[in-house]
């Protein structure tokens, strides 16, 4: 069956996960996260990308990047390809590193900037690794909160400048966003199969009893979040349907 095509970004902006090869561990130990990480500001510098966000986990990681004069496709391969060669001979080991094809969603607009940002630095919250997302110590939520500085090849200030002109009031207004909790999920796995638009448009239609979607702007707060929470719950949704 041939791929499907990768989705083009508009902005150039992509949100990019990638997991070790049957969900293996890719980063055992400091030297591994550190690699991967100084190879990932070689070839943002080479190929004229902007990093807005990263994360590594154990056996996946998340990048939010803007594609230079190379194509995210490329970038990626270029990337992998040197992390894995470094990975096999450190670990005198033969195959890939990787799953055959990373996944990548396009990022139009600065609201869901903000959200895939803030899902990305959750991962360890989440995972249960740390309580707040910039106390982990391989993730770009540091370089947001204390500067730059921390990490240089993070490019924060757009972001932060989403939240005010002031960089120390940005600052605290994008700690607090990134603790709140995030309802929204990015860029599905592939652990269920997602549904299709008019089939999510029936189940919701059920929940509403046969009235129109743009009802849920007419009532009340507190109904709506819980007919929302109800949606959120069908099985392969997503809340950017």
């Amino acid at each position: 069956m041939p791929r499907t095509a990768r989705e083009k970004s508009g902005t150039g902006i992509y949100h990019v996960i990638a997991r070790g090869i049957n969900r293996q561990e890719i980063f055992h130990d400091a030297e591994d996260h550190r690699r991967y990480l100084e190879t990932l500001e070689r070839y943002t510098k080479e190929t004229g990308s902007t990093l807005l966000g990263y994360c590594l986990m154990g056996n996946h990681f998340h990048l939010l990047i803007q594609e230079g004069h190379e194509g995210i496709s490329v970038f990626m391969k270029r990337l992998g390809t040197s992390y894995a060669y470094w990975y096999n001979r450190k670990y005198n080991r033969i195959g890939h590193v990787f799953q055959d094809r990373f996944k990548s969603e396009s990022v139009e607009n600065n609201a869901y900037l903000l959200t895939v940002i803030r899902y990305i630095h959750q991962n360890p919250v989440k995972a249960g690794i740390v309580e707040k997302a910039q106390n982990y110590q391989w993730s770009s939520c540091s370089a947001y909160v204390q500067g730059e500085n921390l990490c240089r090849m993070v490019q924060t200030w757009f972001i932060l400048g989403l939240f005010a002109d002031d960089r120390e009031t940005a600052k605290q207004r994008f700690l607090q966003f990134t603790g709140e909790i995030a309802t929204v999920q990015c860029l599905e796995d592939g652990s269920q199969t997602k549904i299709n638009d008019e089939r999510l448009g029936q189940e919701i239609k059920k929940i509403l009893t046969g009235k129109p979607v743009s009802i849920l702007q007419q009532i009340e707060k507190t109904e709506r979040d819980r007919i929302l929470q109800k949606i959120k719950k069908i099985q392969g949704s997503s809340l950017r349907q």
